[in-house]
């Protein structure tokens, strides 16, 4: 007698969470995107990289930057009609200054944190 596979469900993580809200910071710089996992596709990004975010920002890589990078990406979630966006960290960080910063403004602008 043969024994049938086990038939796996569909993966439902991709649907039930489906925007990720990644950053990045480098020594100069601070970098926030929201991914649509299922597609792996950009939905919506904000970097203090941008001309014309640096024209208006003293400095580009500190704790007032990364506030002022989530509230620009959280407008700009809810001009795209993304209500809620996950956080996906990095081992090393910690919520705790810049990371604290952005997803303290993201949450600040209206969008909800799964």
């Amino acid at each position: 007698m043969v024994i049938p596979p086990a038939v796996r469900p569909p993966r439902l993580f991709d649907y039930l969470k489906p925007y990720v809200l990644k950053m990045h910071f480098t020594n100069k710089f601070v970098h926030a995107q929201v991914i649509h996992s299922p597609t792996a596709t950009v939905a919506c990004s904000a970097s203090s990289q941008e001309k014309a975010l640096r024209e208006t920002m003293e400095v580009t890589r500190d704790v007032a930057a990364a506030s002022k990078i989530g509230k620009i990406l959280g407008e700009r979630l809810l001009m795209k009609d993304i209500p809620a966006v996950t956080i996906h960290m990095k081992k090393e960080q910690r919520y705790h200054g810049k990371v604290k910063a952005v997803i303290d403004s993201v949450r600040g602008a209206g969008v909800k944190l799964l």
